[in-house]
C-alpha cells in the first residue's frame, strides 16, 4: 500500500479545523499531521512536518492566505498548497495561481470531492472549483498566469477527433480522470492518453490552459 496523503491545515477558525479533521480522518489514505491559525504559526511547523498538501483558508489574521503561499511553499518546499475559502472573487484566485497554488476550492464543497481535490493536488494535477472557471478563464484573459504561453487560436489548433473533443468539454467543466472514464464509458488510462493527445494538438501545457482554451470556444460558438 502507498503511505497516505499528509495535510497540513491553516484556518483561524477552531471548529472549522476540527471539523476538517474528522472528515478527512475518515479516508484511510488522507492524514492530516498538523494545523494552524495564522501563516505565522504555519512557518514555524511546516519545515518539521513536509506536508503532501496545505489546505490554507484566504482571511486569516494579519495577511491573506494568498499572500502567504510564496512563503508557505518556501518553508516546505516539497508541498502542494490548496486553497480552501470561502472567497468566490476572480482577483483572489488569480492571485493564489500566480504564487503557486495547485488549485481553488470553495468551503461549500462536498466532502468526498474535497477528499479528491486533495488526491489529485497531490499527484500535482490542477484543482479549481467548478463554481470558480468562469472566473478563472476571465483571470487568464485579462492577467495572463506567468510563464504560461495564451491558448491558441482556432487557426493555429491542431483539430481533435470527436472522442478528444468530449474529453475536452468535460476537461473544461472540471471533470477529473477518474469521473471523465465514467461519464464516457472508458478506462481512466484511456482518458490520460486523450488528455495528452489533445495538450499536444492544442499547444497546452496543462488542464487548467485547456480549460480556458474550451470555455473560449464555447463562449465565441
Amino acid at each position: 500500500m502507498n503511505p497516505p496523503i499528509t495535510l497540513f491545515l491553516i484556518d483561524d477558525h477552531t471548529l472549522l479545523r476540527r471539523g476538517l479533521v474528522a472528515l478527512l480522518s475518515q479516508y484511510d489514505d488522507l492524514r492530516v499531521v498538523g494545523e494552524a491559525g495564522d501563516a505565522g504559526q504555519a512557518l514555524r511547523l511546516l519545515p518539521q512536518l513536509c506536508p503532501d498538501v496545505i489546505l490554507l483558508d484566504n482571511h486569516l489574521p494579519g495577511v491573506r492566505g494568498v499572500d502567504a503561499i510564496a512563503g508557505l511553499r518556501e518553508a516546505s518546499p516539497g508541498s502542494r498548497v490548496l486553497m480552501l475559502t470561502v472567497s468566490e472573487d476572480g482577483a483572489d484566485l488569480a492571485t493564489a495561481l500566480r504564487h503557486g497554488a495547485q488549485g481553488y476550492l470553495l468551503k461549500t464543497i462536498d466532502g468526498e470531492l474535497l477528499a479528491e481535490a486533495v488526491r489529485r493536488a497531490a499527484r500535482g494535477e490542477p484543482v479549481v472549483s467548478p463554481e470558480m472557471m468562469g472566473k478563472l478563464v476571465a483571470a487568464f484573459q485579462t492577467q495572463g498566469v506567468p510563464g504560461s504561453p495564451l491558448p491558441p487560436t482556432e487557426e493555429d489548433a491542431t483539430p481533435l477527433s470527436p472522442r478528444e473533443e468530449q474529453v475536452l468539454r468535460e476537461i473544461a467543466r472540471g471533470a477529473s480522470n477518474k469521473e471523465i472514464a465514467r461519464t464516457l464509458e472508458i478506462a481512466e488510462t484511456t482518458v490520460k492518453i486523450h488528455v495528452q493527445h489533445i495538450l499536444r494538438k492544442l499547444g497546452l501545457s496543462s488542464r487548467v490552459q485547456a480549460a480556458v482554451y474550451a470555455s473560449d470556444r464555447q463562449r465565441a460558438e
